[in-house]
């Protein structure tokens, strides 16, 4: 099985560039992981809303965004960890697949 994480890690990385500096974020060694935990936390508060267990109105849409976002910190934290999701990805899980 074949995934093209480095690809959308590239992208995602270029768009994560442009909008530090539109922004002016400085991203220390620790703010993609702190990144990666605000995001899941948004992501548990939408999840909440869409099981009724939490006030605001539930939203797919929003759900699915805020999974995206979870994504993209972790690309980019595994880039700045020098850690290669893809391999990681292939030995840890997909190898399951493999006869």
């Amino acid at each position: 099985m074949s995934l093209d994480l480095k690809g959308l890690q590239a992208d995602v990385l270029r768009i994560s560039d442009i909008y530090a500096a539109e922004h002016g974020i400085e991203r220390s060694a620790d703010w993609a992981l702190l990144k990666v935990q605000e995001e899941l936390g948004e992501l548990t508060a939408e999840h909440l809303r869409m099981s009724g267990r939490a006030r605001g109105a539930a939203d797919a849409g929003k759900l699915g965004d805020e999974a995206a976002d979870v994504l993209g910190m972790l690309l980019i934290y595994c880039d700045r960890a020098g850690i290669d999701l893809e391999t990681a990805v292939q030995r840890k899980w997909l190898k399951w697949l493999r006869d």
